[in-house]
């Protein structure tokens, strides 16, 4: 039997933005595999939200998409540990329990992003610098 690893099994790093704030959406994530094999997916958001809201917004679709490639390929989500990268302190830190959500539009977005990431084994939530952002998703 093999020493258990606990590197992650797959990293999501997320990036959202907003063209004038609030402004039209858009967001992107990468879902990548210890192995690394990886896809891209972009996302537009209608009406008029924050920089804030298309950051959540986009961290809420990584974790969907994970969750349902785990599910169509038959895998327990919790026997899954992640790793989730992204350039945005107030989300991250909302995340990990040392900021607060004191804005009434954030509250639902945490509540669902924080509902998804209990679905798996694990989530570390990781702040990265903007480059690192702009490396991976090209924005």
């Amino acid at each position: 039997m093999a020493a258990a690893n606990t590197d992650p099994q797959y990293i999501i790093t997320f990036d959202g933005g907003s063209k004038g704030n609030p402004g039209a959406g858009y967001g992107s994530y990468e879902l990548r595999t210890r192995d690394n094999r990886s896809r891209v997916e972009r996302k537009d958001y209608a009406g008029q939200i924050t920089n804030n809201e298309a950051e959540y917004r986009t961290l809420i679709a990584g974790l969907e998409d994970l969750l349902a490639t785990l599910q169509k390929a038959g895998k327990d989500p919790k026997r899954y540990h992640i790793e989730v990268r992204g350039d945005s302190q107030l989300v991250i830190k909302q995340l990990r329990g040392t900021y607060k959500v004191r804005h009434p539009n954030m509250l639902p977005l945490y509540e669902q992003a924080r509902t998804l990431a209990a679905r798996l084994g694990g989530v570390e939530w990781v702040w990265h610098e903007r480059a690192n952002s702009v490396a991976v998703l090209g924005h």
